[in-house]
Formats: C-alpha cells, sequence, structure tokens
C-alpha cells in the first residue's frame, strides 16, 4: 500500500513516497533518503516500516533526481548542490503532512535516515522538535562547523554507525554520543564493530551490506520508534 504524494512545503509543493500498512493507522515516520536519491533501496526501508506498523513518508529531497548505484560521482554532486534550506522545508513540510495524514496516529512523529540522511535525521531532530518524538539514523550525522543547535532536541534518539567508515568517522560518532549526553539528551550512539559504511542497505552498492547485522538490528529499532511513538 505505497503511493507517491504530494504536499506543501513553505509555499512550494514536494512529493514524496508514502507506505501504509495494511494493519490499518499507525505512528508516522519519516525516512530519510542516502546521496543516491529517493532510490529503490529507501522506498524498501519505507516499506519495511509500514509492514511494522508505521505510516511512512520518504520526501523526495532532490525533486526527482536520481543516481543510479554505479554513479558515485553523480550522487556526490547531488548531495553537495542540495540547497539546505530546501531539504530543511521539505522535510518540515513532510512531517506536517504525515502528522495531519488520516493513518498517522499519535501526537509525534518518528524519523530514520540513512548516510546522508542519518545526517539530516538530526538537523530535523533539531529543526522540528514540536513533533520529532523519536530519530534513528544510520552511519550518518552532522560534522564540521555547520552543526544544528542540539539544545533543540527533545526527541530520543538510538543512532547506528559503523566502525569501517571513511565518511563518518567512528570517534566522531562516540563523540557525539558524549555531547547528547552530556547536554542532557535521550540518546545513544553504537558503534557497531566489524561493520561497514552502509551495511543496512539492501542494494549493497558498496558492497558492505551486512545481512545478519541488519536483522539484529531491526527489531530493536521498530520497538524503540513504537516506544517512543505509540
Amino acid at each position: 500500500m505505497a503511493e507517491i504524494v504530494e504536499f506543501a512545503s513553505n509555499g512550494n509543493n514536494a512529493r514524496g513516497y508514502l507506505a501504509v500498512p495494511e494493519s490499518g493507522p499507525g505512528p508516522g515516520v519519516i525516512v530519510v533518503q542516502e546521496w543516491w536519491g529517493l532510490d529503490s533501496g529507501i522506498k524498501e526501508m519505507a516499506d519495511r516500516l509500514a509492514t511494522a506498523g508505521f505510516v511512512a513518508l520518504a520526501p523526495d529531497l532532490y525533486h526527482g533526481e536520481l543516481a543510479e548505484h554505479t554513479e558515485m560521482d553523480k550522487a556526490a554532486e547531488l548531495m553537495n548542490s542540495l540547497p539546505a534550506d530546501r531539504a530543511a522545508r521539505d522535510m518540515s513540510g513532510a512531517v506536517d503532512y504525515l502528522a495531519d495524514h488520516d493513518a498517522t496516529t499519535g501526537d509525534g512523529i518518528g524519523v530514520m535516515g540513512f548516510c546522508m540522511g542519518g545526517l539530516l535525521t538530526f538537523v530535523l531532530a533539531a529543526l522540528r522538535p514540536d513533533k520529532i518524538k523519536a530519530a534513528v539514523p544510520f552511519y550518518g550525522f552532522p560534522q564540521g562547523d555547520d552543526q544544528p543547535d542540539y539544545t533543540k532536541i527533545e526527541a530520543a534518539i538510538q543512532g547506528h554507525m559503523a566502525e569501517h567508515d571513511d565518511f563518518f568517522p567512528p570517534s566522531a560518532a562516540l563523540h557525539l554520543h558524549d555531547e547528547l549526553q552530556a547536554l542532557g539528551k535521550n540518546a545513544s550512539i553504537t558503534v557497531h564493530e566489524g561493520s561497514g559504511h552502509a551495511f543496512m542497505a539492501p542494494h549493497n552498492a558498496l558492497g558492505t551490506q551486512d545481512a545478519e547485522l541488519s536483522a539484529k538490528i531491526w527489531p530493536g529499532a521498530t520497538a524503540f520508534l513504537h516506544e517512543h511513538l505509540g
């Protein structure tokens, strides 16, 4: 039960992939894409969340642009040229759309993101503390000088990072864990031993998919979302 939907984005329109559970209504979860775009892998993650009882919406942050899984240079170009303000507006619009959807239950919205989407998971949690009550970022987090205001985050966070990751170093992930803890946030970031970047990715574009680790993490991640969203 999935479809492409349109929603308002600060005076403009944006699109996304909406997956609704066959079992009926459920809590809402935003799914934030990798650097490839709104691809088969992100749609599969939204479908998996719907199977687990969530109403899942993956906004198309590239507005129709897509890199094939063999086109890493194009993916990097799309990610680096993504206007940060537009991405923020689209994600915020997706939150409002999902919160108002007839199938969505509860007062809070969750967010789950992968790679670039993991980074944006923290951004959205800081941007919309009024709605985002649970966040599950995978192998991605903000780095450098362009950091969100972590003091604004109200969401519980369960982060999953890779041990072997040249994009998002595990030492920096653990530093962020300590920073969030020092701020008194309900946050836990785990670096999974032996894992590589994109270990959850269904498409296995980087050859680092770990089906055993994915199967181990997924039940806990969905249980965490249900715990905080209903």
